[in-house]
């Protein structure tokens, strides 16, 4: 019996040990006001970015994050893209709200079925899905996440929205809370009919409210960013001098990056205050910098790379001073990404500093690059090691994807691979012509105002009102994947874009490996210049194995509402190296007889037999094993 007990207690501590060290992260699931933003598309910048600067002791935060989703995609998406990745003991930050303002206060889906119901197709169409009522849906979609985390042995917290800065001197409006109570709308039995303005403490239609009632009402933790964050705005004394300090200059939801860490770090405290990873949250007051190290990852020989950080400090001493930056040989630094040299002094005063500076490499050689960025600030110095991959694109057929989109939605291939047709979701293809008469081009292009572009709008024609982001239903897509048989090695993905008809149109543009768990952007504008077309390139380092595939994406939207108005596009190119692959991936030996054989050519199209070339081979064995063969015949 002893033996046993020891055993057993022996197990159980290992496996107590075990999940101690594995459960080391902090979830972040959000909208745009959280989401990651690539630095070189945009200077906007969600708080979960920085989340993970105030954890210490091995906990990392990961960012699920993504802009435009409201509640119910918060949990149709982004929670069954994070909840195969969330172990017991880890924490999931939950925060919704901007977007489930859409409609005024009504449910999108709900609203849909309405109009279905009375036969009003067009109607119907032209919904917004996003949007839910504060007192039902939206609860319902927040409260599955929630108990979903918990069946995990995750322990779940909710954060009120962020405000937005609608300051009245140093007031946050009731609809800036999130409290719609002024203005909203009722779906009835005879369609949508605006709501009775309510009294400023009845909180039916106060998303932030019933966020902090659903958290008590499912005995969870509740982080009150909405009070916080109106407190913060409030501290800048107007509404132009907290816009022009946090925000990203593009309205009154999205932050800059000072805005971003701030909010950040204000989670953090009040996580901090309540005992929530109290001896794992970290407030420095002193100098510190993010990123901790400066991982460039991999690039093309000769291609030039550039990284943000972000220097912080609170309670410095003295109270006003300077802070050097210096590199070693190779590195370039700016604080505007326009004036580069191997120093910086950057200033501070009222003991505080919050300031991104830049760091630039030219791969000049394959292979990796290292260095050192130094920070000092009086006696206290901080190291950043520089590291940067260069690679050469070689050992293959080259491959050309190219989308002219003059007169019809048709490709050109050059190359071993697999094209995704270009498709639309919630838009459609309104004509193809020129943009305007006044349409300007790079002038490298020695194009004119007579070339055609694909000029598109959405099902509906009308484009909301309301809209400040991406809406995951509607977007244009191509694509290209591996022929059967190959690797494909992505360099470059261009195309050109402008808006039509008005200086509203606004567009993200993103690619994705992996379905859109995750994006990377490549182009961020909002307001576009009417028929100014705009260049948009990404020299990306991707490797596609067989089964994989790259996706492009445009998400416009427009600021205001609006009818006709067009995204136009022109000339999209994905360019790379198909890289014969037939020898790694399952060509093994099998054992017993051939059952069956089917064979392909190496754009991966079926054929009776083999033909005249180079052929894919694949045996099926009578153990179930599959063969999979390169032959010439």
């Amino acid at each position: 019996m002893r033996k046993l007990s020891f055993w057993s207690l022996l197990v159980t501590l290992l496996f107590g040990l075990a999940l101690s060290v594995s459960a080391k992260k902090v979830h972040t699931l959000g909208d745009s006001t959280m989401a990651p933003y690539e630095e070189s598309a945009t200077v906007t910048r969600g708080w979960g970015m920085y989340f993970g600067n105030f954890l210490t002791n091995g906990w990392t935060s990961v960012n699920y994050a993504k802009g435009g989703r409201d509640s119910r995609g918060g949990y149709t998406e982004l929670w069954q893209t994070a909840k195969g990745k969330v172990e017991a003991g880890d924490y999931v930050i939950i925060t919704f709200g901007h977007n489930d303002e859409k409609n005024n206060g009504m449910d999108g889906y709900q609203l849909k079925e309405y109009y279905e119901s009375i036969g009003d197709a067009s109607a119907a169409a032209a919904v917004d899905l996003r949007g839910t009522v504060p007192s039902t849906t939206y609860k319902e979609w927040l409260g599955k996440i929630v108990d979903e985390a918990k069946a995990l042995g995750a322990t779940p917290i909710i954060c009120s929205p962020v405000c937005r800065s609608y300051l009245n001197g140093t007031t946050v409006s009731r609809k800036g809370r999130h409290d719609l109570g002024e203005d909203y709308m009722v779906l009835t039995a005879d369609g949508p009919k605006a709501g009775t303005k309510l009294s400023a403490d009845d909180h039916t239609m106060d998303y932030a409210w019933h966020s902090q009632q659903l958290a008590q009402e499912k005995g969870v933790a509740f982080i009150d960013l909405t009070t916080a964050t109106a407190e913060l705005y409030a501290s800048y004394g107007s509404r132009a001098k907290c816009e022009e300090q946090l925000f990203d200059g593009q309205g009154s939801t999205h932050f800059n990056s000072t805005g971003a860490l701030l909010v950040a770090r204000e989670c953090a405290r009040l996580m901090k205050e309540q005992g929530i990873l109290a001896d794992d949250i970290i407030l420095p007051s002193d100098l510190s910098v993010s990123p901790t190290t400066g991982d460039f990852g991999e690039a093309y020989r000769g291609q030039v790379i550039t990284r943000e950080f972000t220097l912080s400090g609170f309670g410095l001493e003295p109270e006003a001073g300077t802070v050097s930056v210096t590199a070693t040989e190779g590195i370039q630094l700016s604080l505007d990404k326009s004036t580069w040299s191997n120093s910086l002094s950057v200033s501070y005063s009222a003991s505080t500093l919050i300031k991104n500076f830049y760091a630039q490499l030219t791969l000049e050689n394959v292979g990796e690059t290292t260095g050192t960025i130094t920070i000092t600030q009086g006696s206290k110095t901080i190291e950043i090691p520089v590291t940067a991959s260069a690679i050469v694109l070689e050992g293959g057929s080259e491959v050309t994807a190219y989308w002219r989109l003059e007169s019809d939605d048709s490709y050109k291939l050059t190359g071993s691979a697999l094209i995704i047709p270009e498709s639309w979701t919630g838009m459609y293809v309104q004509k193809y012509s020129s943009p305007n008469a006044n349409t300007v081009w790079p002038d490298w292009t020695g194009f004119d105002s007579t070339r055609k572009t694909q000029r598109n709008l959405l099902t509906g024609d009308a484009w909301p009102a309301d809209e400040i982001d991406d809406n995951p239903d509607r977007y244009i897509q191509w694509g290209i994947k591996p022929a059967l048989g190959t690797q494909l090695k992505i360099d470059e993905i261009s195309l050109f874009v402008c808006g039509c008809g008005g200086n509203g149109m606004c567009t993200h543009i993103y690619y994705s490996t992996d379905n859109f768990n995750t994006r990377t952007t490549m182009f961020e504008m909002k307001k576009m210049p009417a028929n100014n077309m705009q260049e948009v390139k990404a020299t990306p380092v991707i490797t596609l194995n067989e089964g994989e595939e790259l996706l492009v994406r445009v998400y416009p939207w427009y600021n205001g509402s609006a009818t006709g108005k067009t995204i136009c596009l022109s000339d999209l190119k994905i360019h790379g190296m198909a890289v014969d692959a037939t020898t790694g991936i399952t060509n093994v030996a099998g054992k017993g007889s051939v059952v069956s054989a089917a064979y392909f050519s190496v754009d991966g199209k079926q054929q009776d037999q083999l033909c005249k070339g180079l052929n894919i081979v694949r045996e099926t064995m009578s153990d179930g094993t599959v063969v999979t063969k390169k032959i010439i015949y």
